[in-house]
């Protein structure tokens, strides 16, 4: 989606004025205002943001980080799972660079050690690979907003109280969402969701071990923990990834969390028999890349 680029003010220390907003609904109190850009000389944004995504560029190149620009196309990549052409994974296009607000800076830049996104969050959106389709049971609003009560249909009745309280009280701004499904009959869901703060995102309890996701109840990817063994990756930080504990039934679910600064990504794989390992592994880790 566009967001508007226009600088709202700053969100009060305590959180009262939002907190009442949201609780009517988390997502009316002007979720889509652009997080405050601080200021910066004219004369040095052009410079500072080319230096920030060049650098950013040189991180994702190289050897060992586990996060390149190369897993968007079916080569050798040095990332965990993915070490061969014929290992199954997907094609996605290329990844490009959001659109920043003049003078913003990237997330974790040292002018934003709190990993404030200033991108439109539609951007920060993991694009679907080549063969894919979309998926038309996930309940989009114009641009691709996803309301609170559309993205808790995902996790257990007994659950959706909870957490669509935590949102009023966790300052939640805003869902976006994508959905595909690919030829091996795999579907795939990614959400983002902003919050005001890393501080409020951390708090967010929908994407952990103990999520409460419907019909499934998860544990610790084990080929996601044997993939990472022994291998340097250290822009992977804050990246989970759960499978549904047998018995599975007849489909399996997979599950990735991505905390990154303000933004939780939630990504959700399933598939009849089971979840197959590289691909999921891979848009976990392209859409970790995204957010920086």
């Amino acid at each position: 989606m566009t967001e508007q680029n226009t600088i709202t003010g700053a969100v009060p220390a305590d959180g009262t004025a939002q907190a009442e907003a949201f609780a009517a609904d988390p997502l009316a109190a002007n979720p889509f205002a652009a997080p405050e850009v601080p200021a910066a000389p004219k004369d040095r944004r052009k410079l500072f943001a080319a230096l920030r995504w060049t650098a950013a560029v040189l991180v994702f190149g190289a050897v060992g980080t586990g996060v390149a620009y190369g897993v968007t196309q079916p080569e050798r990549t040095d990332i965990p799972g993915l070490s061969t052409k014929a290992d199954g994974r997907w094609v996605y296009p290329a990844l490009t660079k959001p659109t920043l607000p003049p003078g913003a800076a990237l997330p974790f830049a040292k002018d934003n050690e709190d990993g404030i996104h200033y991108a439109g969050l539609t951007q920060l959106l993991l694009p679907p690979p080549a063969g894919s389709t979309p998926d038309s049971t996930l309940k989009l609003e114009k641009d691709e907003v996803v309301t609170a009560d559309n993205f808790l249909t995902e996790y257990e009745d007994a659950a959706r109280e909870g957490l669509k309280t935590d949102f009023a009280d966790e300052g939640l701004r805003q869902i976006v969402g994508r959905g595909w499904t690919t030829p091996d009959g795999t579907r795939t869901r990614v959400y983002l969701l902003r919050f005001h703060s890393s501080g409020f995102a951390d708090t967010f309890k929908g994407c952990n071990l103990n999520m409460q996701l419907k019909g499934t109840r998860t544990i610790v990817d084990v080929d996601w923990t044997k993939a990472k063994s022994g291998q340097s990756t250290p822009s992977l930080t804050g990246v989970s990834l759960y499978a549904e504990s047998n018995p599975v039934g007849d489909e399996q679910a997979k599950v990735g969390c991505i905390r990154s600064g303000d933004v939780v990504a939630v990504v959700l794989q399933t598939r009849k028999g089971e979840v197959a390992t590289v691909p999921f592994h891979q848009t976990v880790i392209l859409q970790n890349q995204l957010l920086g």
